[in-house]
C-alpha cells in the first residue's frame, strides 16, 4: 500500500438509534462523541457513530418485511380494465 494516501482505519462504535444495540467493529468513520466498551483488555474509549437502520431493525433481518400480493393485484387489474 502507498504511504499516506488511505484514511485511518480504526475501531468504532456503531449504535441503532432505533433500538440502541450497540456493535463494536472497525471503520474509517469518525466521531466527536465516543463511549466506553469492555474489551478483553480492559474498558476503552471508542467513538460513537449512531445509525438509523442496522441489522438489528431492518425489516428484512427482523422479518417484519410486508409481502405484496402480487397474483390479487393483476385479478384486480384485469377485472377493472379487461
Amino acid at each position: 500500500m502507498k504511504a499516506g494516501i488511505h484514511p485511518d482505519y480504526h475501531p468504532v462504535v456503531f449504535q441503532d438509534a432505533a433500538t440502541g444495540t450497540r456493535f463494536l467493529t472497525r471503520s474509517t468513520a469518525t466521531s466527536e462523541r465516543t463511549v466506553e466498551w469492555t474489551t478483553s483488555e480492559g474498558t476503552r474509549t471508542y467513538p460513537l457513530i449512531v445509525v438509523d437502520v442496522s441489522s438489528d431493525s431492518h425489516p428484512f433481518w427482523t422479518g417484519s418485511q410486508r409481502h405484496i400480493d402480487s397474483a390479487g393485484q393483476l385479478e384486480k387489474f384485469r377485472r377493472r380494465y379487461g
